[in-house]
């Protein structure tokens, strides 16, 4: 029996698993469909029982606080990012274990401080504890607005790139290819629903947390990746030659990652991506314990935007044998061929494909369509369109399946594709969903 592939919705849960987690600088906005949902952090802060002083203090030191003085092995007292000795203002008092009576009272108080703090730094530093999650942080250098701010549509590009660069990280986990297209996004964009978001207030960084389950494959993948981008790059810019992106390949550097990256550094004087490793859940094998923030320059477009026409041009068809249901057919008179969308049930890791049928074949998805079957076609899944497209169609055939399933494949149909727009709206080149 084939099942539909259902569609993920947006992401509304942060995947807290201590406590809701205290909002960023500023929500991250609702993304469209085609990027997966970033789910906005709560409010609160974390269980003090429930927080390590070792992770309070790598996440405070990652953060920029600075720690003054304090009796060695029994705790230390944290400021600020740029206040200096006696400079007045928040300072937490943290301890250094647990082994003492009132460490639980000290942290906390130090959270309690944190949450009321004015300083962006200390909700980051909420968001790491209430959620144990890698980081993810971007910088783009941009020329300020008049009020000494990054305009807000310069912002926007900064959240887009951001976007489609984890975007593609978790494509690259499901499968390494040159080029994705339309392939695994469903999985893709539902592995990036527990990540959350949080802006600097001048509007120059972002920073995306990834919680520990489920999001650390797709930091690691990211953490390769980009590092195989730098090298791909410097090796084209040093030797003019494309080698190098080839293999990167098997890195997860693909179409989408160059484009996103492309994104990033354009209109810029240069861009940074750098990760961080949850303290809570140590480094990743084959990881670097503190990575380097990865850099790009306008000098690096070139060499980008070569790679990603190459990609695109380079991956092949693939052979498949899918089963979809029929929801849209066309063709220009009562006879001949025609053309027909199918929503994909099985054998792709795709939405929606158009195929073109010979007139018995098309017969034959007409007849499924009203009895509410599927139709099984063999055929090659194109790359160009993005892997939304089958050619070479053969074998069509209505699946046979039983009451309830045709009962609910009807019902699903009926609710997203009225009759009238299945007979009437061509397999155009709308977009896939």
């Amino acid at each position: 029996m084939h099942r539909p592939i259902d569609e993920p919705g947006p992401g509304a849960g942060d995947g807290a698993g201590r406590g809701p987690v205290p909002p960023p600088h500023r929500p991250h906005p609702v993304p469209p469909a085609d990027t997966g949902g970033w789910a906005a952090p709560g409010d609160g802060v974390p269980d003090p029982g429930r927080v390590d002083p070792r992770v309070l203090g790598a996440l405070l030191a990652r953060h920029g606080w600075q720690r003054r003085g304090g009796a060695a092995g029994r705790y230390g007292r944290w400021t600020p990012p740029g206040s200096g000795p006696g400079s007045g203002g928040t300072s937490l008092l943290v301890p250094d274990t647990l082994a003492f009576p009132d460490c639980e009272d000290l942290i906390g108080e130090a959270l309690t401080a944190l949450a009321r703090s004015a300083t962006p730094s200390a909700r980051e530093v909420l968001t790491g504890l209430a959620v144990p999650s890698d980081e993810v942080r971007w910088w783009r250098e941009v020329p300020p607005g008049p009020a000494g701010t990054v305009p807000w549509p310069v912002q926007e590009q900064l959240r887009s790139a951001a976007r489609k660069i984890l975007l593609a990280g978790a494509l690259a986990v499901r499968g390494r290819a040159g080029y994705h297209g339309s392939r695994h996004r469903a999985a893709a964009r539902a592995a990036l629903e527990p990540v959350v978001v949080g802006t600097d207030p001048g509007g120059r960084a972002l920073t995306a947390f990834l919680p520990v389950p489920p999001g650390r494959p797709v930091a690691v993948r990211l953490y390769h990746a980009l590092h195989a981008a730098r090298e791909a790059v410097d090796y084209q810019r040093a030797t003019g030659g494309m080698e190098a992106f080839d293999s990167a390949v098997g890195a997860g550097v693909s179409r989408e990652l160059t484009e996103a990256l492309i994104a990033l550094v354009r209109g810029t004087e240069g861009a940074r991506v750098a990760l961080a490793w949850a303290p809570a859940a140590g480094v990743p094998e084959g990881c670097a314990a503190r990575p380097e923030p990865v850099e790009f320059s306008p000098g690096d477009l070139p060499a980008l935007r070569e790679a990603s026409a190459r990609y695109l041009t380079d991956e092949p068809s693939v052979p498949v044998r899918l089963t979809g249901a029929v929801v849209r057919m066309r063709r220009s008179g009562p006879r001949g061929e025609g053309r027909v969308r199918l929503r994909v049930l099985g054998g792709a890791d795709v939405g929606h494909v158009r195929v073109t049928l010979d007139e018995e074949a098309y017969r034959t998805a007409g007849h499924a369509h009203l009895v509410g079957l599927p139709i099984r076609v063999v055929g090659r899944l194109e790359s160009r369109g993005g892997f939304r497209r089958l050619t070479g169609a053969s074998g069509v055939v209505a699946v046979q399946v039983d009451e309830a399933e045709r009962d609910r494949l009807m019902k699903s149909l009926q609710g997203s594709d009225g009759e009238a727009d299945f007979f009437e709206e061509a397999c155009g080149p709308e977009e896939e969903r």
